[in-house]
């Protein structure tokens, strides 16, 4: 199994841009894609995706073989699918120790 952490981290916030901007003005990072459906920060180590909703946590990204296959292992073993939308790609699984990941290929 070759899966591996990705450098983005994705969180939701009620106004996507106040968020962005605490970002920019206390942690240093710069907006790179101003979308208010998806504010994009770059730092030098880490990538922070700022999307409108109700927080779940912070969302790491997780690079797998096989979406479908991780995620049936993954729910066999505890974890709960959180959100699913295979068209964006999205899939936001939450293990059984609370952190939240978004698989991908």
């Amino acid at each position: 199994m070759a899966n591996k952490f990705g450098t983005d981290i994705l969180i939701q916030a009620k106004d996507p841009r106040k968020a962005a901007l605490f970002y920019v003005e206390h942690l240093g990072f710069e907006i790179t894609d101003d979308n208010p459906k998806m504010m994009g920060l770059h730092g030098k180590h880490i990538n922070l995706f700022i999307e409108p909703g109700p927080p779940l946590g912070p969302v790491l990204e997780v690079t797998v073989d096989s979406v479908e296959k991780a995620k049936a292992r993954l729910v066999k073993n505890g974890c709960v699918v959180v959100k699913d939308e295979p068209g964006f790609p999205r899939c936001y699984i939450k293990d059984p120790y609370g952190l939240i990941y978004n698989l991908r290929n």
